[in-house]
């Protein structure tokens, strides 16, 4: 029997995951998943590509309160109402996605965190902010993780791939075999219709933000690239056909 292992967010696309037991699948994603982005001085899209230690910042959002709060490794915190202000458009890898600066003092702790101009921005549809427009979920299995970990002779964390929602259950990669298929998600149904291209933030520790682990030499060491793949690949991602709540445990049925 195919279930969900686990579940994770990230308030602020970015920044640290965060483990949730549940969550609303709505057609457009998770409400609160990557409702925030981060913008350098020029208003171009800026990650943990670019500085490691964003990694290590712990964001929250309460969106009935309107409250997004941000703990950084000393302890600290910065939190309050995310109001906005000024309009900003966001290339997002070719996809351009309208947001609003957000006023308040998470950017400047960033910006003097990282030592450098950072700026918040909320976008404006929710579920916008992903790196692919049809990607409002995305699922790894526990099996394909440790497949990798088994090949590749280290322990590798599944966080490194900021997936949505995690599989138990399936043989190594066999969430592959879904691509076109709709697949029930407790409540919810999705449909993967890809699987995900990895990038170099996968080398970082979801810890401290380290490049420690050549994770995309060691995918491309045993797996054999597809016609369909956009480079190296690991994981799917999909639409969402019926919204429904998703919860840790909830069975996983692949439908007919």
């Amino acid at each position: 029997m195919f279930g969900v292992a686990w579940l994770s967010i990230a308030p602020v696309k970015g920044l640290a995951l965060l483990a949730v037991e549940e969550v609303e699948l709505l057609t457009s994603g998770v409400a609160d998943n990557r409702r925030f982005h981060l913008v350098d001085e020029r208003g171009e899209l800026y990650n943990a590509l670019g500085d490691g230690r964003l990694l290590t910042v712990v964001p929250d959002y309460d969106g009935d309160n309107d409250v997004l709060t941000l703990r950084f490794p000393d302890g600290s915190t910065v939190s309050g109402s995310a109001g906005v202000d000024g309009e900003l458009t966001t290339d997002f890898y070719g996809r351009l996605v309208p947001g609003r600066l957000v006023v308040g003092p998470w950017g400047a702790a960033l910006s003097s965190y990282c030592g450098k101009p950072i700026r918040v921005v909320r976008s404006d549809v929710s579920g916008a902010a992903v790196d692919r427009g049809n990607g409002a979920v995305s699922l790894v299995s526990e099996a394909s993780v440790a497949e990798l970990s088994r090949r590749s002779g280290t322990d590798v964390d599944p966080r490194r791939f900021r997936m949505l929602v995690g599989l138990r259950g399936c043989t190594p990669h066999e969430e592959d075999e879904w691509l076109g298929r709709r697949v029930r998600l407790g409540e919810a149904v999705v449909r993967p219709l890809g699987t995900v291209a990895r990038c170099a933030i996968t080398t970082r520790n979801p810890d401290t933000g380290h490049r420690d682990f050549a994770t995309l030499r060691a995918i491309s060491a045993y797996r054999v690239p597809r016609p369909w793949s956009e480079g190296i690949d690991f994981g799917v991602y999909g639409e969402v056909v019926e919204p429904g709540r998703v919860r840790v445990g909830d069975e996983v049925e692949p439908l007919r």
